[in-house]
Parts: structure tokens; C-alpha cells; sequence
């Protein structure tokens, strides 16, 4: 393949540079996608400079590493990776880099959702819906594991103790980073769980356009329903959303979203056959760009909750 070809001659030219000098002696530290390189840098903070693999906007599950991507590992000193299956090209990067850095994954640790822990949020008799695409790509465990804030909590001391083991001369100020950014979490959490619980359980529930949010339902009771698998590389067939539309249709659901790496074509249909008109775009696999409304974790986090609010309210 390409990136095969191409890497040889690319890491045999980058081995006849000077060797890589960091100002400031900051650590190096690549993140997988741009939500991981947030965390990372809230942690970090002064010591280091994050750069991510998959851009903001970007969506990993069609990623393809580049020979610059492993120019670029190869002079970091760690890799942070989310780990369950979302990386599907991973092992393959640090195998062809021969990355010889410490690699964490920030998800070691949580409880991990299995997609058949989910099936109630599924529309009835939607047996299909995950096809053997998404089987094949992430297993039997969901990924987006970022999406409920307990987890982030375990993902941010994860990077604090990787961040500390390489750079133990700093390791004071990254537990401090963590602990002042965690009760920034726990706070958000808190109220977010008082926010959902005021809206009546018959009304939590809405419209995705892909498997990204499972464990932010578990976590605020929240019934949600998604056409598309777990990747935005599968299709939803005409069956499963005949079924979604009519279940809109009988239980009066008024909280359709599509997320940011999403087609909205999908999304627009299902609007067009219910009336129910979609709200903003959350932000799912990827933060926004600085322009946009979700640049870091913590802002993607009440933007998308308070837009999702906003739609089972009415």
C-alpha cells in the first residue's frame, strides 16, 4: 500500500536531519485525536507541547496514517491513544515507525459499554443494526468512552500518571493539573445530572446519526437511537429507517441531532419524512476548530448537552 511505500524513503531521509531539539526542553506528546490532545494539554499544561493524529472536525474512523504522521511519532515521547477498538490503524502506525516511546491508553481502567448492553436504545426489531462493518472495526466494545464524565476523569489521571513516569521532575504539577481539572469535571457532571433528571423519563430519549453517544445516555437516562452503527462508514439499511421514522412518528420524539464527522444527508431524510426538525450538530469522535463552539472537552461537553436540553425540553 502507499503508506508502506512511501515510509522507507521518508524515514531514510528524515534519519540525515539534525537530530529533533524541543525549546524549552517541553515533552513531546502526540495524541490520537483532537479530544485526547485537550486532555492532554490540560494536564501538561507548561511542560509540553500536544500535537493529535486525526484533526479537529476529523473523523478517526476513516483515518489513514501518512509517512509525516510517522515522522512525527517517532519524535514524540508519548503516544496517547483511547484504546477499545477506535484506533483501528494504531498498531499498524507504531509498527511502522518502530515508536520506541511510551505509549498510554487513556481508556485503561473504565467500564466498558459492550454495544450488546445497549440494544434498548435500539429502534424495535433492529436485529441488523450492527453489521458485521462494525464488528469487524470496533468489536463488541464501544469506543467513545469520553462521552461520560466518570470515564474522563479516569482518562485525565491515566495521562497524568504517563505524563508523570516520563517526566517525573514535573510530576508534581501534573497531579495538581489534573486534580484542578477534575473538579471542573465533577462539577460539570453534577449539574448535568440534576438538569436531566428534572425532564420526565418518557421524554429522554432522541436521534443520532451514529452509535457516538451510548455512554452519555447510560449516564443521564437518556433513550437514544441511531440509524448508522458505531462507524460512519456503515449505512443504515431502508428497513431500520422506516422503523426510526415510524418510532419518531409513534412516540413523539422531538430530539434529532447529527454529529460534526457525520453525513447529514441520512439525518435530513428522517426530518423530512417526521417534520421534526434537526438541531445544531454535536460533536461526537472530535472537538471544533478554535472558531467553533466545541474547541476543548469541556466546552464540547456543554454545548452538546445543552443543545441535546434544549431539544427534550420542547
Amino acid at each position: 500500500m502507499r503508506f508502506s511505500h512511501c515510509l522507507t524513503s521518508v524515514l531514510l531521509s528524515s534519519s540525515l536531519c539534525s537530530p529533533f531539539v524541543l525549546a524549552d526542553d517541553k515533552i513531546p506528546v502526540i495524541a490520537s485525536f483532537s479530544i485526547l490532545g485537550d486532555l492532554v494539554q490540560q494536564v501538561g499544561g507548561e511542560h509540553v507541547t500536544v500535537s493529535t493524529l486525526v484533526s479537529p472536525n476529523g473523523d478517526a474512523h476513516v483515518y489513514q496514517p501518512t509517512p509525516q504522521d510517522t515522522i512525527r511519532l517517532t519524535k514524540s515521547q508519548l503516544f496517547v491513544v483511547n484504546g477499545l477498538g477506535f484506533e483501528g490503524w494504531m498498531e499498524r502506525l507504531v509498527s511502522a515507525s518502530h515508536y520506541k516511546g511510551k505509549v498510554i491508553t487513556a481508556s485503561a481502567g473504565i467500564h466498558v459499554l459492550a454495544f450488546g448492553d445497549e440494544e434498548q436504545n435500539q429502534p424495535d426489531d433492529a436485529d441488523e443494526h450492527h453489521d458485521e462493518a462494525d464488528e469487524h472495526q470496533h468489536g463488541s466494545q464501544n469506543p467513545h468512552a469520553w462521552h461520560s464524565i466518570p470515564n474522563t476523569i479516569q482518562y485525565v489521571r491515566n495521562i497524568a500518571d504517563g505524563l508523570s513516569q516520563i517526566d517525573p521532575a514535573h510530576k508534581a504539577d501534573y497531579q495538581t493539573n489534573a486534580g484542578n481539572y477534575i473538579q471542573q469535571l465533577e462539577q460539570l457532571d453534577k449539574s448535568l445530572l440534576q438538569e436531566f433528571a428534572a425532564i420526565p423519563a418518557e421524554k429522554r430519549k432522541m436521534i443520532t446519526s451514529h452509535d457516538a453517544f451510548g455512554y452519555l445516555s447510560a449516564r443521564y437516562q437518556i433513550t437514544t437511537i441511531a440509524p448508522q452503527g458505531v462507524s460512519t462508514e456503515s449505512e443504515a439499511s431502508a428497513s431500520d429507517i422506516a422503523k426510526i421514522i415510524k418510532q419518531i412518528r409513534k412516540e413523539n420524539i422531538k430530539a434529532l441531532f447529527v454529529e460534526n464527522i457525520s453525513d447529514p444527508r441520512l439525518m435530513q431524510q428522517i426530518s423530512k419524512e417526521t417534520s421534526v426538525k434537526p438541531g445544531q450538530p454535536l460533536f461526537s469522535d472530535a472537538l471544533s476548530d478554535d472558531k467553533g463552539p466545541a474547541p476543548t472537552y469541556l466546552e464540547m461537553m456543554r454545548y452538546n448537552t445543552a443543545q441535546i436540553l434544549a431539544a427534550l425540553k420542547q
